[in-house]
């Protein structure tokens, strides 16, 4: 598997950024995950912030969230910190998700995550599933919406001609695993009612609970 993670290169963000918004069915995804996490929520930790657009649209249903928006690439950062600049209730942090969640933020009622866990490996992405467990008040809820790994190579060469990539531009970032494998491990960390939401080829709403 690739160690190779461009996140912290200004370019391959800048990159990205040109292209999120005409990502196939991005509203729909994101408002799948936003169903998934109740409006009432008072506290939320986003895993791959960005540059903060699932909290802004957290927020934008209750001003009153806070959140903890976490993310190593130095774009992504500043424009989070520009996008929440006096906004005392949005704590924009520095964190590599290959490193251990703080367990200094406390607890949360949610934990999100939108396209930004593919970039760990798959040993790293079991153990950051635990610690979101343990990281969730009881009731808490995580929804990862996730760029999973297609079940064959001729179904993934047809997912990025949907979204008009070449395989020359393939990120070599990404550390793809299938959307089985990633529920039964929730599953075994504890996670109830544990699903995969919705779907669209190799985009997935992954989501659980930590029961009460």
């Amino acid at each position: 598997m690739s160690t190779v993670n461009l996140w912290d290169s200004a370019g391959h963000a800048e990159a990205y950024l040109e292209r999120a918004d005409t990502l196939p069915h991005r509203a729909e995804s994101e408002a799948a995950l936003l169903e998934h996490v109740p409006a009432s929520v008072g506290r939320v930790l986003d895993l791959g912030t960005g540059n903060g657009r699932l909290v802004a649209l957290l927020k934008a249903r209750n001003p009153g969230l806070r959140a903890v928006a976490v993310d190593f690439s130095p774009t992504m950062l500043e424009l989070a910190r520009s996008r929440f600049a006096g906004d005392a209730t949005v704590d924009v942090v520095m964190r590599n998700l290959d490193d251990a969640l703080d367990r200094s933020w406390g607890r949360f009622d949610a934990v999100v995550s939108s396209f930004a866990i593919h970039h760990v490996d798959d040993a790293r992405k079991r153990s950051l599933y635990g610690e979101v467990f343990e990281r969730l008040e009881p009731g808490g809820v995580f929804c990862n919406l996730e760029h999973v790994s297609s079940p064959t190579p001729a179904l993934h060469l047809d997912f990025l001609t949907a979204i008009g990539y070449t395989p020359e531009q393939d990120d070599p970032s990404n550390k793809l695993l299938d959307v089985e494998t990633q529920l039964r491990w929730l599953r075994e960390i504890g996670f109830a009612d544990v699903d995969c939401h919705w779907k669209w080829r190799e985009l997935a709403l992954l989501a659980g609970r930590r029961p009460r």
